[in-house]
């Protein structure tokens, strides 16, 4: 580890520099749920594969931690991932059910060298159950639980919302919350745990709003019907003279008269919002209504107004907008157009630590760096 490597890595400052990490690489939710906690501080090493010669500076979800090259079937090489362990507070991996298991890494191999450790397994159908050994992505996951379902047009099929509700919502987010709620409890314990987190157990945890409201008959299972699914036209987006959009939310009486009378919506239809028969009439004239104006001429009628109003912009875009400029909510690092950390603290801020890692670390060097024994321990061949 270089000099300038060993100076980043001691100014870690965010709510989570005390926390220890290894990550075994993998793709989507785990690097994803890596790069959230680094950014917060955490000290996180990443083990790659041997072929790894250094990360795609464009891959940000592979930012702010080094990336060790190391073959896991090698004994010597695992035993230097296990001298690593040793002084870890948590892992992460994502591989299938078994995988670590087979290569001398699974939970009681660790905890025999740390039995604090916590073990975070992020998988899409989880460790155990007929479907735990098949192969799947995101919108399998989703599918299965019932978001997938809900979302997309009345009149077509299901529409995937990109990769945020299983892999990262459902999945990435859940396995953060899930291995600090583990470190927190081993801290008190001295006793490590699995965190079996599953894209497809995250997503329906995800739908408990949903349940509420179908358990209360205020929800149908069909697409374009319901409050939030497109189906009120208060709370839709809709299309402008120029091609693009706006999206509207509405929801509450006071909000809604606020955007009616901005927007000019004065015909008495309008007033009958609450009986859901109206609600395809009413989108019909709204649609007519936004069609008259650009989006941008509606931004100048509406935004920062309570009609509860925002214009539906591209990811090109999104960075320019005077809020999230205001905010900086995106920032340019090392030439690279990124996400800033999020959320925000007070005393204790978080930050992009580093770039992505531009060659192998030495895992060696962040044993050492761990101050922990080069040397196998006692009693350990």
């Amino acid at each position: 580890m270089s000099a300038k490597d060993a100076a980043a890595r001691s100014r870690r400052n965010g709510p989570l520099a005390s926390l220890r990490l290894v990550e075994f690489a993998g793709i989507g939710p785990a690097p994803f749920a890596a790069m959230l906690l680094a950014d917060m501080g955490a000290d996180i090493v990443r083990i790659d594969r041997p072929n790894f010669s250094g990360a795609d500076p464009r891959d940000i979800t592979l930012r702010g931690r080094p990336v060790v090259a190391a073959d896991l079937k090698d004994t010597a090489q695992r035993e230097d991932v296990l001298r690593l362990l040793q002084g870890a507070d948590a892992l992460i991996e994502g591989f299938r059910p078994g995988v670590m298991e087979r290569l001398g890494l699974g939970p009681e191999a660790v905890w025999a060298r740390n039995p604090r450790l916590v073990y975070g397994r992020i998988t899409g159908w989880g460790q155990e159950g007929p479907l735990a050994a098949a192969a799947g992505h995101d919108i399998n996951y989703i599918a299965l639980p019932g978001a997938l379902a809900a979302i997309g047009p009345s009149a077509g099929a299901p529409v995937p919302p990109l990769n945020l509700v299983g892999d990262y919502g459902g999945g990435a987010l859940y396995l953060a919350v899930g291995v600090l709620a583990a470190v927190i409890e081993a801290r008190v314990s001295g006793r490590g745990q699995v965190v079996d987190a599953a894209m497809c157990d995250g997503a329906a945890s995800m739908l408990s709003i949903f349940f509420t409201l179908k358990a209360r008959g205020q929800w149908e299972d069909r697409r374009g019907a319901n409050l939030l699914d497109g189906g009120a036209p208060f709370y839709r987006t809709y299309e402008c003279a120029d091609g693009r959009h706006i999206a509207l939310g509405a929801l509450e009486p006071q909000f809604y008269e606020t955007l009616c009378r901005l927007a000019g919506l004065d015909d008495p239809a309008f007033r009958d919002r609450g009986d859901k028969r109206n609600w395809p009439q009413l989108a019909a004239k709204m649609e007519k209504v936004f069609r008259r104006k650009t989006r941008d001429e509606w931004c100048a009628i509406l935004e920062g107004s309570d009609a509860c109003f925002a214009p539906v912009l591209t990811m090109s875009e999104a960075p320019a907008h005077p809020h999230l400029a205001a905010r900086q909510t995106f920032a340019e690092i090392d030439g690279v157009l990124q996400p800033a950390p999020a959320p925000r603290f007070s005393r204790t801020p978080a930050a992009v630590q580093s770039s992505p890692a531009a060659a192998p670390a030495s895992l060696k060097d962040l044993i050492a760096a761990w101050q922990l024994p080069v040397d196998a321990p006692a009693g350990v061949p």
